[in-house]
């Protein structure tokens, strides 16, 4: 074993099994707390132990988060550098290559593809990265450096904005690595056109996990009349007229994503059929039902509702209301799509929010099918909270 590297130690009451067996994460609870090992500057490697000082795995250490270590190797002899990053990119994009006819998806999403809390959106020539723990935030020259040999991207920008970096400690800044790029990405996606905003838009610029879900719902909206709520770049709208919707409106609180969606609908060729609404979405949702609006497909595809425990409660009751508001603009008949990117509330809890939802509206429905993210957002079978998207398509009658 390497004598270079600290060494950090698991309480005796330390899930060493659950280490062993994958979990990829260690609590600043199940960790020995002594002096030095709060001194480890976040994003250090170290050995990981168990309480009888047996290696178990290499880990990067953030005394400033609760998740204080993950788990890089289980090899408590690897070395992490370019070499390894290129490795793990690599078969990344394996995989990815074989999946998909074109390089518009998640290279590399986080524990699953084996770089703890990296995100990585690639769109064509440009890639997206988000460094969500401090290891990577440390290493994010040999990250770039690594993700161009293996892709050969042109641009690579860093997104360093979100919740989950305020939970490492770690601050917020928009750097371009690589390249540059001065307008939106399009990008093709089940016969929709997609414009990315990778400088300025949500996450990446793109919601990548909703490609299966978007390709449901379009099958449902031939000749249809589709309403897509907290729409952001045109999601379910753009795929719905790809379809064969007979029209779709988008609404959305934001008009730069508004506006990207409409240059989606124009490339496609289908700016007469497109249209948009800015505002918020609980008050649009009412407005509609006062206009007497009526849609055959309506989709809800809001922000995460509850991303913690201690906001599943609210986040639940805002699902539920979601669903009362919308059902009433659903023809007899017609689909009501609901979806949730919370990682607190669970299949059950929101299927259960939103059944109460359609219930209160006065509405019965029949759930025809479940989606969940798409293959290039795999899941770590042992990291629940890697399962976050949930979209349940019901009929109403």
């Amino acid at each position: 074993m390497s004598t270079d590297l600290p060494v950090v130690r698991l309480r005796p009451k330390g899930e060493a099994r659950a280490i062993r067996h994958g979990f990829p994460w260690v609590y600043v609870d199940e960790l020995v707390l002594d002096r030095r090992t709060k001194a480890i500057a976040p994003g250090t490697m170290a050995v990981l132990e168990d309480d009888a000082r047996r290696p178990l795995a290499l880990v990067t250490v953030n005394p400033n988060s609760k998740i204080i270590c993950r788990v890089m190797d289980r090899n408590a002899e690897a070395v992490i550098d370019r070499a390894w990053l290129v490795e793990k990119i690599a078969r990344a994009a394996q995989m990815r290559d074989r999946l998909f006819g074109a390089p518009f998806y998640r290279l590399i999403h986080a524990e699953a593809d084996g770089l703890p809390g990296v995100i990585i959106d690639r769109f064509g020539d440009v890639a997206v990265i988000q460094p969500n723990a401090a290891w990577a935030e440390a290493m994010i020259e040999d990250l770039s450096g690594a993700l161009v040999e293996v892709t050969g991207v042109k641009t690579v920008i860093k997104n360093g904005s979100g919740r989950a970096r305020t939970l490492e400690g770690l601050s917020e800044e928009m750097v371009t690595l690589q390249g540059g790029v001065d307008a939106p990405v399009a990008v093709q996606m089940n016969g929709a056109t997609y414009m990315a905003d990778v400088m300025g838009g949500q996450k990446t610029g793109l919601f990548y996990d909703q490609r299966p879900n978007h390709a449901f719902a379009a099958a449902l909206s031939k000749e249809a009349r589709v309403l897509d709520v907290f729409s952001h770049v045109g999601g379910f709208a753009l795929a719905a007229l790809a379809g064969g919707a007979r029209s779709a409106l988008s609404v959305d609180g934001s008009a730069s994503a508004l506006d990207l969606a409409e240059q989606g609908a124009k490339a496609m060729g289908m700016a007469e059929k497109f249209s948009t609404r800015k505002g918020d979405a609980f008050v649009t949702l009412e407005a509609l039902a006062a206009e007497g609006a009526e849609y055959d497909v309506v989709i809800c595809d809001p922000p995460a509702f509850a991303p913690a425990k201690p906001a599943l409660q609210a986040g639940l009751r805002a699902y539920e209301r979601v669903a009362r508001l919308a059902a009433p603009l659903v023809a007899k008949g017609g689909y009501l799509v609901l979806c949730s990117c919370s990682h607190a509330a669970d299949l059950s809890n929101f299927r259960a929010a939103s059944t109460r939802g359609i219930g209160k509206a006065g509405r019965s429905s029949q759930l025809l099918h479940t989606g969940f993210a798409g293959a290039d957002h795999p899941m770590l079978p042992q990291l629940a909270e890697s399962g976050y998207l949930k979209s349940l398509f019901f009929r109403l009658d």
